[in-house]
């Protein structure tokens, strides 16, 4: 029989009360929740309109500032250049600064009186109180997870593989689109769903920017604060189970378009 040391004891019971500590605030949510709470919860228009708003806009976000993100990625995987460091410092700032400040700044970077916020009202654009400003919020405090996940997946790439693509004639496009692109996919979609995940859950940052219409987190804290606890409660369950059931629905197609795109590679 495995004998186990008084270290090892020790360690997997510190283990087991982080597990504890992340899994019971959920269990509880979930045992408070009735059946018949969860699915008056899920009839409300009110709830419906919040989730569908919070993922659209979230998936719009992703998929808008990773046509730029991606490649900026690379090149902080694959070139040196001064002040790299300060580059990669400001790319995490979204990450370490509090939300409710990033969000005072992006509504002064989308405000009326902003440039940004003239170019938009000159085409019927208002960003505060839009899905567009909503969008720029959650992107602003999720894009250091994509940036951070592709770069890590681009510099797993083995530059031996590029350089002799392209002593063979091929050009730098075609080697980031057929071979580096297509062995950091895997970090790539991880850093995508991360993202994306990011921004449904952001609250503070959204909330300087755009309180109606309500995401989900929003309009979770508008009903704790006018109505309390249990009436809170099931719209966080149900936010839980959607946003499950996307990010696993998500897993599962990246997981068959990242072995189709390997193999086509």
């Amino acid at each position: 029989m495995k004998q186990f040391s008084s270290f090892q004891i020790a360690i997997s019971l510190a283990g087991a009360l982080i597990l504890l500590f992340i899994v019971a605030p959920l269990v509880g949510m979930f045992v408070s929740t009735s059946p018949s709470d969860l699915f008056a919860t899920a009839c409300d228009l009110e709830v419906q309109q919040s989730i569908k708003l919070t993922i659209w806009v979230s998936l719009a976000a992703t998929i808008f500032f990773a046509i730029a993100a991606i490649p900026l990625a690379y090149l902080l995987a694959r070139k040196e250049f001064p002040l790299k460091s300060i580059v990669s410092g400001i790319i995490d700032l979204p990450v370490v600064i509090p939300h409710s400040a990033a969000g005072i700044a992006i509504l002064g970077f989308v405000s009326r009186d902003s440039l940004v916020g003239k170019m938009g009202s000159s085409i019927g654009l208002n960003f505060v109180g839009h899905p567009a400003g909503i969008a720029l919020a959650m992107a602003f405090v999720s894009l250091p997870f994509l940036i951070n996940a592709a770069r890590d997946g681009f510099m797993g790439v083995p530059v031996r593989l590029e350089k002799a693509a392209l002593t063979l004639g091929a050009s730098p496009a075609r080697v980031f689109f057929t071979i580096s692109l297509p062995l950091a996919w895997r970090s790539i979609v991880s850093g995508l769903i991360l993202m994306f995940a990011r921004g449904m859950s952001e609250f503070g940052a959204v909330i300087m920017v755009a309180y109606h219409p309500m995401i989900t987190p929003v309009l979770i804290y508008e009903r704790f604060g006018a109505f309390g606890l249990n009436y809170a409660r099931p719209v966080s369950v149900l936010f839980i189970l959607v946003s499950l059931t996307v990010f696993i629905a998500l897993r599962m197609l990246a997981r068959n378009k990242g072995q189709k795109f390997s193999n086509h590679a």
